[in-house]
């Protein structure tokens, strides 16, 4: 795995390669300035009705027809929608990207949307959001977001039921344009790939592709603190969100491996403190995102009616212990949570895939990709007396906690 190559094209567009020696396979990532952040107020959802629609048909081939196309190249592709963007995605063999590049391009660029389509788009959207009623877990961080963040970043990717019914199929293609735009967006390659070849041909592909992206604004949230949702079920579902360093922080890395510490496998001191130690609960996690702006750190438990008050607790403690430096990060807790994060870092670097996902990333974080080499340099830079000295330090804002189950806790 060598240098990446960093390219401004032609429509202001920066293009991220990185050759990756040894693979024929070859991964694209696409972030365009159109996630759930920048619907309309009365249209949450219209992203996620876009996700739909990019992948029935574009320029002069129907969705049949564009699946066809895409199928006799072996790509397999998909669109997502996130907080910032529209994320269009491919694998495939690096032999084929020249043919597939056309097709990608007519996704983004010429995307048909038509009316005929818009009915079963939105059915699907529907049925994401209905399907949360089922998907407890689910639906109580889709709540968590809502009430941790500010808005318009406290946003469900799915939208919701009333913002999908508003959109009319002629808001569509019109508000697409509006938002997809070459500033704001990212696109990278990772694998088998030639990075003046890939450059040369998008520069000749997005010929007139222009116009500027919009900073997304927020302010302060205002419904932190505790929130519960009734649910006649014999499970409770428990989590808590605290504020967190950016990606541009400092604090970023030590925050990674002190949450590697609270949740890194059966050794990390959530699953040893609540599940192995008192058998309360089936499944217990914490986890850390960083975006450009602002970071969250949040942790889950599930259980049943009976161990739920005395879960919470005891996930409150452990939180506090940690990410409050009640109790410090011993030198075995640290080396065992250095080791999984390297190692998963060397399992992503085996993925063209993922390593496309996370060059994008890196620009939309910090303006500049990073290597493996460099990652993990940075994580054998970081000492114990480090992360202990963040923690000493760390200040997490009003916290918010949700819960799903019978009846309220005590959020002590």
């Amino acid at each position: 795995m060598g240098a990446i190559d960093v390219m401004i094209l032609d429509c202001g567009m920066p293009l991220l390669v990185e050759r990756i020696d040894g693979v024929r396979s070859c991964g694209l990532t696409w972030l365009l300035p159109a996630g759930s952040a920048r619907d309309p107020n009365d249209q949450q959802g219209l992203s996620a009705l876009w996700a739909e629609l990019l992948s029935r048909g574009a320029g002069n081939l129907d969705s049949r027809a564009q699946a066809d196309a895409f199928d006799r190249l072996g790509v397999s592709r998909g669109t997502g929608v996130e907080t910032f963007h529209m994320s269009v995605t491919a694998t495939l063999l690096g032999s084929r990207l020249k043919d597939a590049l056309p097709l990608i391009v007519d996704m983004v660029r010429r995307p048909r949307m038509d009316a005929d389509a818009l009915g079963p788009a939105r059915d699907l959207c529907v049925q994401a959001i209905e399907s949360l009623k089922d998907d407890p877990a689910e639906r109580l961080m889709t709540l968590l977001k809502g009430w941790h963040a500010p808005e318009p970043i406290n946003r469900s990717p799915l939208g919701t039921l009333e913002g999908i019914g508003r959109v009319r199929h002629e808001d569509l293609l019109p508000l697409w344009h509006q938002r997809a735009t070459p500033r704001g967006s990212i696109i990278a390659l990772a694998g088998d790939v030639e990075a003046a070849a890939a450059a040369s041909q998008l520069n000749a592909l997005l010929k007139g592709w222009d116009g500027p992206s919009t900073e997304v604004a927020w302010g302060s949230p205002t419904t932190r603190g505790y929130h519960h949702e009734m649910d006649q079920t014999n499970q409770v579902h428990i989590a808590i969100a605290l504020d967190a360093p950016a990606e541009s922080d400092a604090g970023c890395w030590p925050e990674r491996i002190a949450t590697a510490v609270l949740s890194g496998g059966m050794s990390g001191r959530l699953f040893t403190e609540v599940r192995e130690k008192r058998a309360l609960c089936y499944s217990v996690y914490a986890s850390y995102a960083a975006d450009a702006k602002y970071g969250r750190t949040v942790a889950y438990v599930g259980t049943t009616p009976d161990k739920a008050q005395q879960s919470l607790d005891v996930l409150l403690a452990e939180l506090r212990r940690v990410l409050t430096h009640e109790g410090r990060i011993t030198p075995e807790e640290f080396q065992r949570a250095v080791i999984g994060m390297k190692s998963k870092l060397v399992m992503s670097g085996e993925s063209s895939a993922a390593r496309a996902n996370a060059l994008a990333r890196d620009w939309w974080k910090l303006r500049r990709p990073r290597t493996l080499e460099e990652l993990t340099r940075t994580i054998d830079a970081v000492t114990l007396d480090q992360v202990n000295a963040h923690l000493a330090q760390r200040t997490h804002g009003e916290i918010t906690i949700a819960t799903i189950g019978p009846g309220p806790l005590r959020a002590g």
